[in-house]
Formats: structure tokens, sequence, C-alpha cells
């Protein structure tokens, strides 16, 4: 990989996330070689990805270089690398552009889409995980409408304009409330000559609320707001297969759509060679201690999703959100830092949370802080607020915020390109097993 030979410990850090990058920053001054490995060479705001889908923010906007945000500290290096395994016994990494040596590992890998064994909805449903899975998002719903005005068959039509979000955590409640703005504002002037009044979001939920982890009244407000936006809200309902034409529940109730989006749980993306049945647990995340070690490694860490950290507050380790991320990548630094000198200095990790919040359209919002509750115009604020501080780098939030302020005024969203055409193809599964959506 070409990373020059030095005294210094190296430490390798597998992931540019929230975690990742909030570590690296950490110990880049510090007298440590630090390495960061990646598959993409930028760090995404995973939050404002369902904006990206809907054309309301272009993907250069949260996404940053990886490099950039690191280029002051010398003893910083990145490479642009999948990595495939890892063998604790050498301290050695195996990635597609070759093996790696590291004295100190730490796993940042964060989640994947959890389909819950359902290869059928795996194979046919729009996932939004990534920038250019929110790309191809992106151009499947325009397409459908352009596709919904070359056809004579209405069933075909409403097919193509019924969409389906299975799962109502934040993604899928921002997710629902965005398209059903678009239904309002956008459609009748793109589309005058179809009647899109016949689209349909539908969220479809397992459990009998709307933001899972989240106050009751925070729930009962969003269901209420996106109601208001027409959307139709299905609890106590879980989908159980998708075709490519038909979305069928553990109810009578089924589906005839072009397109399902998948927001129904995450899972640990594990790395071969920490990926033990010792070493996995709730959710296919590893097992850390108090000090984000793995579990059966001393110099072996995992932070943010992939990390599973049991207490008594949380017996099912820490939510899968990007403050964990953040808080254990700085909290590792420090003690990686100790670590190094005495391992008894080092202190456990206690996560302090700063509150959740979710948006649901034009100036509808809910946040649940520690010590306040409150929804509507003023949540909404708060909301944008938060999301443009946590944005790396200047250019993205003045883009971002000026994005919004034009989207505010004009009731518009520009970024509605079809820049690459995507189609997605029907794949038959012989076993289909159902699924639990949270």
């Amino acid at each position: 990989m070409n990373i020059p030979q030095t005294s210094y410990p190296r430490v390798v850090i597998i992931g540019g996330g929230f975690g990742g990058i909030a570590l690296a920053k950490k110990l880049a001054k510090q007298e440590m070689q630090v390495v960061l490995l990646d598959k993409h060479n930028y760090h995404t705001f995973q939050p404002l990805l369902y904006q990206v889908s809907t054309g309301g923010l272009e993907p250069d906007s949260i996404a940053y270089p990886i490099r950039k945000i690191l280029s002051k500290y010398p003893n910083f290096y990145f490479r642009l690398a999948m990595v495939k395994g890892v063998d604790s016994e050498k301290n050695t990494l195996d990635t597609d552009i070759g093996p790696l040596k590291y004295d100190y590992l730490v796993l940042a890998t964060g989640s994947t889409t959890n389909f819950f064994g359902n290869k059928e909805i795996e194979a046919n449903s729009m996932i939004m995980k990534t920038v250019p899975e929110a790309l191809n998002l992106r151009s499947l719903i325009l397409e459908n409408f352009e596709e919904a005005l070359l056809t004579d068959s209405m069933d075909r039509q409403d097919a193509l304009m019924n969409f389906v979000i299975v799962g109502a955590g934040p993604t899928g409640v921002e997710l629902a409330g965005a398209l059903a703005e678009i239904k309002r504002g956008i459609l009748p002037k793109d589309y005058p000559d179809l009647d899109t009044r016949r689209a349909q979001i539908n969220i479809v939920q397992s459990g009998d609320k709307l933001l899972k982890g989240m106050s009751e009244k925070a729930s009962e407000k969003a269901e209420d707001y996106l109601e208001e936006l027409g959307v139709n809200v299905w609890k106590n309902t879980r989908v159980t297969s998708y075709d490519g034409d038909l979305v069928t529940t553990n109810t009578d109730l089924t589906f005839h759509t072009a397109t399902l989006i998948w927001a129904a749980g995450v899972k640990g993306e594990t790395i071969k060679g920490v990926d033990g049945k010792d070493s996995i647990t709730f959710s296919n995340r590893i097992k850390v201690n108090d000090y984000n070690q793995v579990e059966g490694f001393k110099n072996i860490f995992a932070i943010g999703d992939i990390a599973c950290m049991v207490s008594d507050d949380f017996p099912a380790g820490h939510p899968m959100v990007a403050q964990v991320a953040i808080q254990q990548g700085t909290h590792l630094g420090v003690n990686l830092v100790a670590f190094l000198e005495d391992e008894k200095v080092m202190k456990p990790f206690v996560y302090k949370d700063k509150g959740t919040m979710a948006t649901v359209g034009r100036n509808k919002a809910v946040v649940d802080m520690p010590k306040f509750k409150f929804q509507g115009v003023f949540a909404w604020f708060v909301w944008m607020f938060v999301h443009l501080f946590f944005l790396i780098g200047f250019r993205n939030r003045v883009v971002v915020f000026i994005n919004w302020v034009y989207n505010y005024i004009r009731f518009d969203r520009e970024a509605r390109l079809i820049i690459r055409p995507y189609k997605k193809e029907k794949t038959k599964v012989v076993k289909m097993n159902a699924v639990k959506t949270e």
C-alpha cells in the first residue's frame, strides 16, 4: 500500500463513517500512524440521503472527501480499499489492494440493510444506505412517472405511482413525508397530462407505533403529520413477500406496486476473522467491553453501529445512530492514547443521549430531548440547525442551507434529474420467508 514504516504504532481504522472520522481526528495529532481504509473516498452524511433520493439535494452536498477532512495531519494515510478479512494472529488485514500490518485495529464498518432472511424482498426492493443507492432510487421514482405517461393501462399506471415504504423509523417516516410533498407540490406541475392524484404513498409498520424508540407524543404527532400529507399509514402489518409487482402481508392487505422501499432495519457489517459465533450478538453486531475492545482480542476495537456494548441501561447495545458512533470514536481516541501508556487508565464509555428527531415535511418535525419534547415548526427549525451543524465542510453547509431556503420559498426540488437511468429487474426466488420489520 506504499505506507511508510515508522517507529510510531500503526492504528488502522476500517470505515470512514461518523465513528471512523471522529476517531481519526482524535488520533491524527498524536504520535501514531493512522491509516483509514474505506471502499469510498468520501464520508456520507446518511441522515440526509432521503433528500438526495427525492430530489431535494444533490449528492455532493452531503458527501465530503475523506482526504480533505484529514489533510492537515502529517501522520494520517487514507487508502481506497475493500477489506476482505482479518488475521488476528499475524495482525494483518487482507484487502483488495494487498495486505496491511497493524498494531491496533478499529472496526468502524457501520451497518447494512437487514432483510431478516427474506431473499425475495432483498432481490426486488430498493434500499437507501449509500449515495449510489439514493441516486438509483431517485432515478427509479422519476422514471416511474415517465413510464406512467406512456402506458394506457390504468392498473400499470397505478402500480407505477404507488410507493410502499416498509419500516416506520426516522428514515421511513422522513422519506414518506418527502414523497407526499412531491405528490402535492411538484408532480401536478411536472406531469399536467397525468392524473397524479392517483399516486399513493404507503408506509407499513409491523408494530403498533411509528418512530419506535421515541416518545408516544412524537409517534402520534408524526402519524398525524403523515396523514395530513395524504400518506396511508398501516400499523401492525408485516410485509411477507414482494415479487416486483405484488406486496403481500400477514393480513389480507396487498399492494400492487413497481417500487417497494425497504427501510425496516439494519444489521452490523462484520468482517471475516472477527465474525465468530462467540463474537457476534444482537443484530449481527460485535461484542465489545466498556472500552470498545472486541471480546477475546486485546488490540482490536469496534465502534458505532458494528459495536454492541451491553449494559443495564442498554441490554441490546446502544442505538445504531450517528451520535453513538461519534461519541465512541472520540472516546476511543482518548483511550487509545492512554492504552499505549498504561492500560489501567482507560475510562469506560458512557453514552450521553442528546435526543432524537425526525422531520415529516415542511414545517413539521418531532424532537425528543432528555428534558424537553416538542413538535411542529420550532422542532423543524431545530432539526434543520442540528443537521447543518453536523454536516462536514463549510461549502456543504452553505449549499444545503441555500437549497433548503430555495425549496421552502419556491416549494420546489430542483435536483429531480435522471442522471443515470436505473431499472430494477424482477427476480424470482423459490423459497420465501416471513420477516419481522422494526
